[in-house]
């Protein structure tokens, strides 16, 4: 039996997503060799977060790319909106955001990361390994040292001086390095599924509807991508019902005809997605550091997933680019990223759970207690808010900038 290949970099990424691809640009644009593993064969596959944010588009401004990738189709949202009560209200308002793109861009993720992956591999010290899994990682008396790799090819060992995990809310990064996650707020779920468009349809470019904001509403050019948020019983409750009782309760809040959720034929047209809130208690261990998903699972609340994942990737490449080009990475530069980005993702978590809490289940008044979360309403009742609100989804907490080569 051949001994396992084996390959040195500087900096070896787990996951090429937007986190992980924007970090590997990022640190080939600095002049540091970086590897970039993904376990898939290529980036199509359905329902990953679309969301293109202002401060992502920002991002893309300050790399010079921002000409070129606004010329991928898209769709543009100024504003996010939600139904309650029979009317329409602006959620979340970006026209006063202090950059030059104010809306949010809609793009299927396989296009923003087929076009991350081009940009990067324009750079020598920059190696994209796709069929490439995660198998273990490689460490001597407490560093980390690398990751064991299973390839198409057959096991490879990948040595450097970093690696990072941005392999998203299931890491398999995060949990052989042993790093311990802390949970908030109770699961639930999400089911998705496609809608075709049709005349008459509402107009909104992402919306939600519902006495609790219960079906988001995406508008992806030729059909609508639809979320339905599940209440009080399990997916798994529901497919023993059956589809047409999954229909039913999709018809109650959705806001299309109800004839609409014939497309869904089976269960096979829907994809769920369960939603916890975490975030690793360190993201860090000797040689090693997570970011994104990898560290702090989100909401899809107001798709900052990638928002935060961009982020941390920005600041991960300000702060480690020069000891990695250097050699000199220590501990304090991997506690200095987690030091930049632990508010803004504390902040927004913490956001997020108040945007999902209802009121006390003992409160007398039933109906109410059908009703939006308090911020939600706080939202409807002054509109002004729904500027903050854009500020904070369209820019987060603590906006990071690329810094000048």
């Amino acid at each position: 039996m051949s001994e396992p290949k084996a390959i040195e970099t500087t900096c070896m990424i787990a996951g090429a997503g937007p986190a992980g691809l924007m970090l590997g640009l990022l640190l080939a644009r600095a002049g540091v060799d970086v590897v970039v593993v993904e376990k898939h064969g290529d980036f199509l596959r359905d329902f990953r977060g679309d969301t293109i944010h202002p401060s992502t588009l920002e991002v893309m401004s300050e790399l010079g790319l921002i000409d070129e990738f606004l010329k991928l189709p898209h769709t543009r949202a100024p504003k996010l909106t939600a139904e309650m009560g029979g009317k329409t209200i602006t959620m979340a308002d970006f026209s006063r955001l202090p950059v030059k793109n104010r809306f949010i861009a809609f793009m299927p993720q396989w296009d923003f990361l087929n076009f991350l992956a081009d940009r990067a591999a324009r750079y020598p010290n920059f190696r994209l390994i796709m069929n490439a899994k995660v198998k273990d990682i490689l460490e001597q008396q407490g560093l980390v040292t690398g990751l064991a790799i299973e390839t198409t090819d057959g096991d490879l060992f990948i040595r450097s001086k970093l690696v990072v995990g941005a392999d998203g809310r299931s890491s398999v990064v995060r949990e052989k390095a042993g790093l311990v996650v802390e949970n908030f707020g109770v699961p639930s779920e999400v089911v998705w599924m496609k809608l075709s468009k049709q005349p008459g349809d509402p107009h909104e470019v992402m919306g939600h509807a519902g006495p609790r904001q219960g079906f988001v509403l995406i508008d992806r050019g030729d059909y609508w991508q639809c979320g339905y948020v599940i209440r009080r019983t399990t997916f798994a409750d529901i497919r023993e019902k059956g589809v047409e009782t999954f229909r039913q309760m999709v018809v109650e809040v959705s806001p299309l005809p109800a004839e609409r959720m014939r497309e869904v034929r089976s269960f096979d047209d829907t994809s769920l997605l369960t939603v916890r809130i975490d975030r690793l208690k360190q993201w860090w261990r000797p040689g090693l550091i997570c970011i994104g998903d990898a560290a702090h699972a989100m909401s899809p609340i107001g798709g900052v997933g990638v928002n935060l994942a961009i982020q941390d990737a920005v600041a991960a490449a300000n702060i480690l680019s020069a000891p990695l080009r250097e050699g000199k990475l220590a501990d304090e530069d991997l506690a200095a990223v987690e030091r930049r980005r632990n508010f803004p993702t504390k902040a927004t978590q913490k956001l997020q759970l108040m945007m999902r809490s209802s009121r006390r289940a003992d409160q007398a008044d039933q109906e109410k207690r059908k009703g939006p979360p308090a911020f939600i309403r706080g939202i409807a009742r002054f509109p002004l808010l729904a500027h903050l609100a854009g500020r904070l989804i369209g820019l987060g907490f603590r906006m990071e900038h690329v810094r000048p080569r």
